[in-house]
């Protein structure tokens, strides 16, 4: 074995391809081959792409099938504490050892091609070791999330019994365009000859829209095909899914928080029964009971996440404009109208600062910006600062000074103003923003996974947990 260890495996397979993202589907292909694997699964198959909500579809699919009885596989991206939770095996992320011997697999056949070609990258060796491990298992489903985009996809090299693209909006635009029909067209790459599609964008784009008629798929919208009703049977704790292929009365809530959950929700039900009615699920799996159990049950980290009381501290994974507007109305919701809202900021280069901000600077009293300079594509607080729009902070006179620089590069905190601070790390600015709160105000973590992640893992926040 060329590792025995996952870090190690890891590592090299950052530094393997000299792209981080390198999109296409031949290295995938060639290497899917000569590991003697194909590209339709023994069982039934559901890809999922969209701009943002997918973590949320496969967590609810995950749920429902546990709690009905299904044995399922998931492969989801990025992931927020450990590598292994990109890899879910019956709801239970894959250990270290059964992933460096799928790592070894992978690289056996990789190692059979000659070329910068075979030059895998980090996604696409973890999408082949997800794929490997699930022809092993022999599951009842699986479910795969596509990473980026989705006709160039890793993920794109399975072939799906029905394709779920949860929404449509800017962001990845280096690799994906720069408007939602150029985006919509790159998405609608998953959608196969004659399988259905679910969108759970309920005004897609015309090309999304144009490819489904091309490849005479079956396409189901939220909003006209199915829908969710509040309240009725049930009491207004419950709501009605309402699709072509069943009703389904007094659904929970689902465990996750926002209303538009439930929209999601919908879609990972309409998607199994989808597969359910075309015979690819047996019919004794009692969907309907198994939602009303999963919902409520459903545990997904990093989304608008509470992780302390007094004060109030949320982390969240939001990094586009869209998913920003999201994180706005659940800040409106639980606004006590007390206090000051702090936000920590750090983010990928590659991100739009400024739509993100924008969505979400009139919830805020206090910002606190930090680095993310040790992460691929990550952004320093500087760059961060000084790329954001004049009119944004004009109230509070901040400006980046040589004072200001040296503070950082001696890994300080800096006060541009009151209500203005960079500092050189997440895990600082968590030490420096929960040393001036009181119990009345409230934080709130955002802008990748990244973020998140650092915020999770600071001894601050560890702290608060215990």
């Amino acid at each position: 074995m060329r590792f025995n260890n996952l870090d190690d495996w890891l590592a090299w397979q950052e530094s393997l391809n000299p792209k981080e993202i390198d999109l296409g589907l031949d290295r995938v292909n060639r290497v899917l081959t000569q590991a003697g694997l194909s590209s339709s699964f023994n069982c039934p198959l559901i890809t999922v792409a969209g701009t943002n909500g997918k973590g949320s579809v496969v967590a609810v699919l995950e749920a429902i099938a546990k709690a009905a009885g299904l044995k399922a596989c998931s492969y989801t991206s990025p992931h927020i504490f450990q590598y292994n939770e990109r890899i879910k095996i019956d709801g239970r992320a894959v250990d270290d050892k059964t992933l460096c011997e799928a790592f070894q697999r992978i690289d056996q056949a990789r190692g059979d091609q000659v070329g910068s070609d075979a030059a895998l990258t980090y996604f696409e060796f973890g999408t082949l070791a997800a794929i490997d491990l699930f022809f092993r298992e022999q599951p009842d489903l699986i479910i795969l999330e596509v990473g980026l985009g989705g006709r160039l996809d890793a993920v794109n090299v399975m072939e799906a019994d029905v394709c779920v693209l949860t929404s449509i909006a800017i962001d990845h635009v280096d690799w994906l365009g720069d408007d939602r029909e150029l985006i919509g067209r790159e998405k609608a790459g998953i959608f196969r000859q004659g399988k259905p599609v679910i969108c759970g964008e309920p005004e897609p784009p015309q090309s999304v829209i144009a490819e489904a008629e091309k490849k005479h798929c079956e396409f189901l919208l939220a909003g006209r095909d199915y829908d969710v009703i509040a309240g009725g049977e049930g009491g207004s704790e419950r709501w009605l899914l309402k699709s072509s292929y069943g009703d389904m009365t007094a659904l929970p809530v689902p465990n996750l928080t926002g209303e538009f959950q439930k929209f999601n929700a919908a879609t990972a039900i309409l998607a199994l029964q989808l597969l359910q009615s075309k015979d690819l699920l047996a019919s004794r799996y009692d969907l309907a009971k198994a939602a009303g159990t999963a919902l409520t049950q459903i545990e997904l980290a990093g989304r608008f996440q509470k992780i302390n009381n007094k004060p109030q501290v949320f982390v969240d994974v939001a990094h586009n404009p869209h998913a920003a507007e999201a994180l706005s109305s659940q800040l409106k919701l639980t606004a006590t109208g007390k206090g000051k809202t702090w936000a920590i900021v750090a983010m990928l280069a590659d991100k739009d600062l400024a739509g993100v901000l924008k969505k979400v600077s009139a919830d805020i009293d206090a910002w606190c910006f930090a680095s993310l300079e040790n992460i691929p594509r990550g952004l320093a607080v500087e760059d961060l600062f000084e790329s954001l729009p004049d009119d944004l902070f004009a109230h509070a006179e901040a400006v980046i000074t040589e004072e200001n620089r040296h503070d950082l590069a001696l890994n300080q905190c800096t006060m541009l103003s009151e209500t203005v601070l960079l500092t050189s790390s997440v895990e600082k600015a968590c030490d420096t923003v929960l040393s001036r709160v009181d119990g009345n105000d409230r934080v709130i973590i955002f802008g990748s996974f990244y973020t998140v992640a650092e915020a999770m893992k600071s001894k601050t926040m560890m702290k608060l947990n215990n």
